[in-house]
């Protein structure tokens, strides 16, 4: 009797794959005394891919032994995340560098097929692997690469190929405001405050409520609200924060991460306290390598200092899954499962991580918490425009001259945007349309770039703002295409659950890959997909391509 490549069992054995002693020593020295619980099975995985460089079968096999988790579960997990890369007896492992060229929307447009084309060509794949990969959130330095974990921004074949012959493949870590730093400008009085009692839950979500502060990870939801439907519950509850902006033109919260973590740090540490959080738990996208030794090593600074003490901050690292950004999908994650969004009711507020009421966070949220609690309400909604209120980030890239993430008002105008804070459009470029709320927010043409920006007031286009991210296209982009690569975007990241989103963005993708549209297939397909489908993936997959319909008729005259 055999089973697996060439492998035999013993009558004595059980069936199934046997565990090796060998196997099984290296994934307890790998795991040391960290604890064999169900919700640590992704940070596990990560060790062992990190290692080795891929995970074994017979090192899932010994981690199914020591974790108590039949193999089959750890196989549907790793399966699921596309950072591990399982290999099974008699398969070959993978190069031992690994370099991901970005080719979502804003790095396709600025030549990233031919730079990966151009790479794969001239590397050794026994030594060096391509892999063409979705936004890895370096969209301002487009086309963007990832040579291990050292990011190359406006990369070219030249500096990826001197990456290599150099051997330089670790993060680099930017110059970012340090705890001592960050305590010496008052950085966490203010959680001192909220520890002495000073201010509770209701005071600081009434002031927020004031000032405006909204979900800055694209539902825009009332940051006060939320805290105080939370605040009223019984505990055990926890606080859950998300890192994981693998939106196609996003990386606000990166930029934000890479200067000045603990701004976070501290709104998160306050939130909890506030609404009396049993923990703290910090999920960020693995494609951020840099960010995350900057969080691992603050975090043990706040630990070492005593400002962390009774409530804990767990990191925890996403494993290259883009639907693990709705936040249901991401609990699921934490808990060590497939990112698989839940059904709703119940809210996460009720039943959300390990079954508890649930605060969750996007980083930019957290970030003001601090500076509307000490300048006051007034001041964060002051800043806006047309009668919106406070700041926002936007995450700006594309056909424009100074890329990057602009701090502007709430209301500001595309065109004012562009005028004021990106230095205008590329030269030798015509602005002609933009993504005003990244990959699924829609495409709206110039013509529309008079409106302001900000939650609900895109709606009447069939638009909306997201996560501020902007996306600007030209005259010499076609719309079409742009479409196509952001439906493949969607294919490629649809957890698989439910089978309009499953089918539904596959069968789009054929649609749009025929020059000719069938308008009424594709109308057909998109009321199926936005009325059935489980969360937003599907439900606003179709957005672009109903967009160029509606605003980009020319396009279907060429």
């Amino acid at each position: 009797m055999s089973f697996g490549k060439g492998l035999s069992r013993k009558p004595s054995q059980p069936k199934g794959r046997q565990l090796e002693d060998a196997a099984l020593s290296e994934v307890q020295a790998l795991l040391g005394d960290e604890p064999r619980r169900r919700d640590l099975l992704i940070e596990h995985l990560h060790k062992i891919q990190d290692a080795y460089g891929c995970l074994e079968a017979r090192h899932l096999r010994a981690l199914s032994e020591e974790m108590r988790i039949s193999q089959a579960e750890i196989y549907e997990v790793a399966s699921f995340y596309h950072h591990f890369d399982i290999v099974r007896e008699g398969e070959p492992k993978p190069a031992p560098l690994t370099v991901r060229v970005c080719d979502s929307v804003a790095c396709s447009i600025k030549g990233a097929d031919a730079l990966a084309a151009a790479l794969e060509s001239g590397v050794d794949p026994a030594k060096v692997r391509i892999q063409k990969v979705p936004c890895i959130g370096r969209c301002a330095g487009a086309p963007a690469v990832q040579v291990g974990k050292r990011a190359i921004d406006n990369a070219s074949e030249v500096s990826v190929r001197s990456a290599l012959f150099e051997g330089k493949s670790e993060a680099i870590v930017s110059d970012y405001v340090k705890l001592d730093a960050y305590r010496a400008d008052g950085g966490y009085k203010l959680l001192e405050r909220v520890r002495a009692g000073e201010l509770d839950a209701t005071a600081i979500a009434d002031k927020a409520l004031e000032a405006g502060l909204r979900g800055l990870g694209g539902a825009g939801f009332p940051t006060g609200t939320k805290w105080k439907i939370v605040n009223d519950l019984p505990g055990p509850k926890y606080l859950t924060i998300n890192g994981d902006e693998g939106e196609p033109g996003t990386f606000k919260d990166r930029y934000h991460l890479e200067r000045d973590p603990h701004r976070l740090l501290e709104g998160a540490l306050i939130a909890a306290h506030a609404i009396a959080a049993d923990r703290v738990y910090l999920y960020m996208r693995d494609e951020y390598p840099a960010v995350l030794e900057i969080l691992k090593a603050e975090i043990e600074a706040l630990r070492s200092a005593g400002i962390i003490t009774s409530i804990d901050i767990e990191l925890r690292r996403g494993a290259g899954a883009y639907i693990c950004g709705e936040e249901s999908a991401m609990i699921e994650s934490i808990e060590g499962k497939r990112g698989l969004p839940r059904h709703r009711p119940p809210f996460i507020a009720q039943v959300g991580l390990f079954g508890r009421p649930t605060l969750n966070h996007n980083v930019e949220t957290l970030f003001w918490i601090r500076d509307i609690v000490e300048k006051g309400p007034e001041w964060f909604a002051s800043q806006g425009r047309r009668d919106h209120k406070g700041f926002r980030s936007f995450s700006v890239s594309g056909r424009v001259k100074e890329p990057g993430v602009k701090l502007a008002p709430a209301g500001i105008t595309m065109n004012e945007l562009l005028e004021e804070f990106c230095g205008g459009m590329e030269e030798g470029h015509t602005f002609k349309g933009y993504l005003p709320g990244g990959a699924s927010g829609g495409i709206l043409p110039a013509s529309l770039a008079d409106e302001p920006l900000d939650f609900g007031t895109l709606d009447k286009h069939g638009c909306f703002i997201g996560s501020h991210a902007i996306v600007v296209f030209s005259d010499q982009d076609d719309m079409r295409d742009i479409a196509l690569n952001l439906m493949q975007f969607f294919k490629h990241e649809s957890c698989g659950q439910c089978t309009p989103c499953r089918s539904g963005t596959d069968k789009m993708e054929q649609l749009l890959s025929e020059r000719d549209w069938d308008e009424t297939k594709i109308g057909d397909l998109d009321a199926v997909m936005r009325s059935a489908s489980i969360c937003g993936l599907g439900q606003a997959a179709s957005n672009p391509v109903t967009s160029v319909l509606k605003f980009f008729p020319q396009e279907f005259e060429k």
